[in-house]
């Protein structure tokens, strides 16, 4: 029950950034060019696991896109606004689809599969 509680809330978070996104008007384009950019960071793992891992879980959690969505509020940045959108649905849609926080064991071993 939990792990289907964590995809739909990766759905929510999904959808209300793709909301806010388009609703302040910000470009498709740029949307579609940006949406899996986080993943450039599993490049680490070309390196070792625990440097992959760490960089992955880098990027894929809330609190840089959320810091970044605060300054881009605050400061009415919009360029800051769009990214930190496009970050927060790159990982709404990555919980969504049960892909998680990783363990520095293997890349396949995420904090869902756990759950």
């Amino acid at each position: 029950m939990n792990k289907i509680l964590l995809h739909v809330e990766g759905f929510a978070v999904l959808a209300l950034s793709i909301y806010f996104y388009f609703h302040l008007q910000f470009s498709w384009i740029v949307f579609l060019v940006l949406l899996l950019a986080p993943d450039l960071a599993a490049l680490g793992y070309l390196k070792n696991v625990k440097i992959g891992s760490i960089l992955y879980n880098l990027f894929h959690t809330y609190t840089i896109p959320a810091a970044l969505l605060i300054f881009g509020l605050t400061t009415h940045n919009n360029i800051a606004l769009m990214i930190s959108l496009i970050w927060i649905a790159h990982i709404g849609m990555d919980r969504m689809f049960g892909y998680g926080l990783k363990y520095p064991t293997k890349f396949q071993e995420t904090h869902l599969n756990r759950v």
